[in-house]
């Protein structure tokens, strides 16, 4: 059976798609995101919470601010980026259900009244919508950079508030030249699937 996705859709967000690890200087518009965060929010996640919180790194100023929190190597490819987000999780992120589940409004006490079942909720299914808002990226013509060799904390104290936790930085744009490293290999199917 064949996926009903054309080929070039399928290269677009998955075969050719890279991370990009440089970038060319054009923008990327808030319209741009708004589009992505149109396409991807309907991506599943549990109880249709929408825990993914998306804080947009534009000035100067706190370019400089997250790059002192980004490994190393990372540094010179946020501070280049023409965008770069902060995609962390709300664990408060259940005040929203009963807007978000009508059909279950009692979700937000029965099953996410203690904070741990919150932040581990939060944190899978922010990730996710994270995966999602890296597809989306793709989907819009652009490359995606997104990175863990952060301080996590240190950027949760400098840009978020007790209430989020930080996942990954995502450096956003067009790839610039040199923006790939070869592909690495993937596990086979039979590697990964097996029928019980």
């Amino acid at each position: 059976m064949s996926l009903v996705l054309d080929a070039t859709a399928q290269d677009l967000l998955f075969r050719e798609a890279h991370t990009a690890n440089t970038f060319t200087d054009e923008p990327v518009t808030d319209e741009q995101v708004q589009a992505i965060y149109d396409l991807v929010k309907y991506g599943p996640t549990a109880f249709n919470q929408t825990p993914l919180r998306i804080t947009l790194v534009r000035s100067a100023e706190a370019r400089e601010r997250l790059v002192q929190h980004m490994a190393e190597g990372n540094q010179s490819k946020t501070s280049t980026a023409p965008l770069v987000a902060i995609l962390s999780a709300d664990n408060e992120f259940h005040q929203e259900l009963p807007t978000l589940l009508p059909a279950f409004p009692q979700a937000k006490d029965l099953f996410f009244s203690e904070r741990p079942a919150r932040e581990g909720s939060a944190a899978l299914n922010a990730a996710l919508q994270a995966a999602y808002f890296i597809i989306g990226v793709r989907a819009a013509g652009l490359a995606a950079g997104p990175m863990t060799g952060v301080d996590l904390e240190g950027v949760r104290k400098e840009f978020l508030d007790d209430d989020h936790t930080p996942l990954m930085v995502v450096n956003i744009g067009k790839p610039g030249e040199g923006a790939f490293y070869p592909r690495s290999p993937r596990l086979a199917y039979d590697e990964v699937v097996t029928t019980v």
